[in-house]
């Protein structure tokens, strides 16, 4: 029986969601099933990494049930998780204690710790200017020996969501290039592992905690065990990939594999992820990660901590009117909302200015102005937040040639068209939305042989739906508005300094 059919799994935040795709990237079923997250203290996110197996489990049975294909017509399985969701486990691979998701923001004290080592790795972080993000993989890890010694102590292995479940696929621990490159300041211009920083820090032994073996996207990492064979109801030996972390494989799912591209990935926040030629690194951007996606290749990485978020604010706020109505209101208006400006630092920055106490702004409001007014300078306010981190990138040598966008921007065409003259840069969009599971279905058909490399596979599987242009007249009227957003942080910074 000739196999034709591959299992990509993307473990979000909220569920663990598994599609079964054929070799043309056409999805025949999803199933996906719920895990909860437990808030102990604020600030702080936890999970039992059990659900995120039973979850695994579920979700393959189901969606391989609904797709009505044989098992052994089934190439391999891959997945990509949330990234800098770790776990510490015993010798066993057994949890000792529950996963600090990506969102615990518990280590913010040991950021500064991190940042004061003044280690070379830190170049990935604004060039060394910082901050470090309180979600990466070493703040957590010194979190956990500063605070729970004994957990630290007794931990076989500290790893990631994804190496967890293939620990338990496969019964080997390895690490994914892309997870360690974009979030455990790994990279080859400092010797691969952060080890002098590590040990900087006064816990030389996490290094030997950490998995030993580093694979590239789409490689394999064993089979199946006859243990998880009967859990996923799939043959034992059946071949397990290597994934990596959602947004980033998601890039994948949207080919993006080519150097000048980048993929826009919108939702409740914005995320910017590029593809470059040469290695850079920059005040106001993140990275550049190299090898993290395509081997060769160097990642770029810009984002909005509040974009969606604030729509969904002020949909609220003014009445909890439908976006439909919304939509329809702003685009009866003219390019600049009549004056009104809305900078949409709701929850801080995250680039250029990586600042978690910026605040959000409105202003130019008049007695004329209604919800309509609000609503399209958010969306107008939003995509100059989106431009400032694409000028930011391009200020630092990348040169953006294409764009393609997946998330929440698609149900809109009005906002898909703000960003598109905003930016003066054609939008792509492709057929399947579920990127991040796209992607790992990709690797999973490139590590089982189908394809010789990632840039065929997104050749066959990744399916253009439609291009957004640009109206140059539009971006032209939008260049007064623009130049006072960006205005707008310095003067607000100022203004605030005192709170």
């Amino acid at each position: 029986m000739q196999k034709k059919y591959v299992i990509g799994v993307d473990g979000g935040t909220e569920s663990l969601r598994t599609g079964v795709f054929d070799l043309s990237g056409n999805p025949l079923a999803f199933a996906s099933v719920t895990y909860p997250t437990n808030f102990p203290v604020p600030g702080w996110a936890e999970q039992n990494p059990d659900d995120w197996w039973n979850a695994l489990g579920k979700s393959v049975r189901q969606a391989v049930i609904n797709a009505q294909v044989s098992k052994q017509e089934i190439l391999g399985l891959c997945l990509d998780t949330t990234c800098c969701s770790v776990v510490a486990l015993d010798g066993a691979g057994k949890p000792l204690r529950p996963a600090l998701i990506w969102m615990d923001m518990r280590s913010a004290p040991q950021t500064d710790q991190v940042l004061a080592t003044d280690d070379p790795a830190l170049q990935v972080n604004s060039n060394g200017r910082g901050p470090v993000s309180a979600e990466w993989m070493i703040p957590k890890s010194l979190w956990i020996f500063q605070n729970e010694p004994e957990i630290f102590q007794n931990a076989k292995i500290v790893c990631e969501f994804q190496d967890y479940l293939n620990l338990h696929l496969t019964g080997n621990l390895v690490a994914s290039i892309n997870n360690i490159s974009v979030r455990w300041h790994y990279g080859p211009g400092w010797g691969g592992w952060a080890s002098s920083m590590v040990e900087s820090l006064g816990m030389h032994e996490l290094l030997n905690k950490w998995p030993e073996k580093v694979l590239r996207l789409g490689e394999e990492i064993g089979g199946l065990t006859s243990n998880a064979s009967t859990h996923l109801d799939l043959p034992e030996g059946l071949p397990v990939l290597q994934g990596g972390a959602d947004a980033f494989i998601g890039m994948i799912g949207l080919g993006v594999v080519d150097p000048g591209s980048l993929a826009f990935i919108t939702g409740s926040s914005h995320l910017h992820l590029g593809l470059s030629q040469q290695a850079f690194h920059g005040k106001g951007i993140w990275g550049t990660y190299a090898d993290a996606v395509i081997p060769g290749l160097h990642v770029v990485e810009g984002g909005q901590t509040s974009t969606g978020s604030v729509l969904s604010w002020i949909r609220r706020t003014l009445g909890n009117a439908s976006y439909e109505e919304l939509n329809q209101e702003a685009a009866q208006l003219e390019p600049g909302s009549e004056g009104v400006i809305i900078q949409e630092h709701f929850q801080g920055n995250r680039t250029p200015h990586t600042d978690p106490l910026s605040r959000g702004v409105i202003s130019g409001l008049t007695l004329k102005h209604e919800r309509g007014h609000l609503f399209r300078a958010a969306l107008e306010g939003i995509a100059f937040g989106t431009e400032l981190i694409l000028e930011t990138m391009r200020n630092n040598g990348f040169a953006i040639e294409t764009v393609v966008l997946a998330g929440g921007a698609t149900r809109s065409n009005l906002w898909l068209q703000i960003h598109a003259d905003v930016s003066n840069l054609p939008l792509t969009l492709t057929k399947v939305p579920d990127a991040p599971a796209l992607g790992s279905a990709i690797l999973a058909a490139v590590g089982s042989g189908a394809f010789s490399d990632i840039g065929s596979a997104t050749r066959e599987m990744v399916q253009v739906d439609r291009v957004v242009e640009p109206n140059e007249e539009t971006h032209e009227s939008y260049q007064t508005f623009y130049e006072i957003y960006r205005e707008h942080y310095l003067a607000m910074k100022n203004a605030r300094a005192g709170l």
